[in-house]
């Protein structure tokens, strides 16, 4: 990772460190329309176990976890992931959640072919490489068991807000101290 890319990296984490403290649940406590649309494909794959990579708070998780998953969360928030667990508690679904704070541009610490879905909703579009997301696409690749499947969301050149804010190279632009990858479409 280049100079530029560590700064930014270190910016991301304390702008959603920063975002999870000032504004707990933000995203509310209702699913979002993707993670209700994975959990009924990962139902009728007969999915088991699940991981969400950018849990946030957990709304998605805590979703996932209702409809009887075993879930591993991770996020790069600790602070998202404090509110995700207790969250699991009050809701009595903590028994069926693990936590780990997680940056995606390491390995993800779990066996090989361990997981029967992989959920990621709008994490591929945080101010990652492309080359970091071909990395991590892999490391989805070796988690996932074979025949499964992986959900994710995305932003994309086709978005109003393309282009907008500070240019970091890679169809990487900041706005607000957020930084989005689009992709190509």
């Amino acid at each position: 990772m280049t100079d530029s890319e560590q700064d930014l990296a270190e910016a991301q984490r304390r702008h959603w460190q920063n975002t999870y403290t000032d504004h707990p649940g933000m995203y509310g406590e209702l699913p979002s329309a993707p993670a209700v649309h994975a959990a009924e494909l990962f139902r009728a794959a007969g999915a088991k176990v699940v991981l969400e990579l950018g849990a946030g708070h957990g709304r998605d998780a805590l979703h996932f976890a209702r409809e009887g998953f075993t879930v591993h969360a991770t996020d790069l928030s600790a602070t998202g992931l404090e509110q995700l667990r207790d969250a699991a508690r009050a809701q009595g679904v903590d028994q069926q959640v693990t936590i780990a704070t997680h940056d995606v541009r390491d390995p993800i610490l779990l066996p090989d072919m361990s997981v029967d879905a992989v959920f990621a909703h709008m994490l591929l579009c945080m101010a990652l490489s492309t080359k970091e997301i071909h990395a991590l696409v892999g490391e989805v690749r070796r988690v996932l068991r074979p025949g499964r499947h992986f959900v994710y969301t995305v932003r994309h050149t086709g978005d109003a807000h393309y282009g907008a804010g500070t240019a970091h190279g890679d169809d990487i632009y900041e706005h607000g101290g957020f930084a989005v990858h689009f992709f190509r479409c």
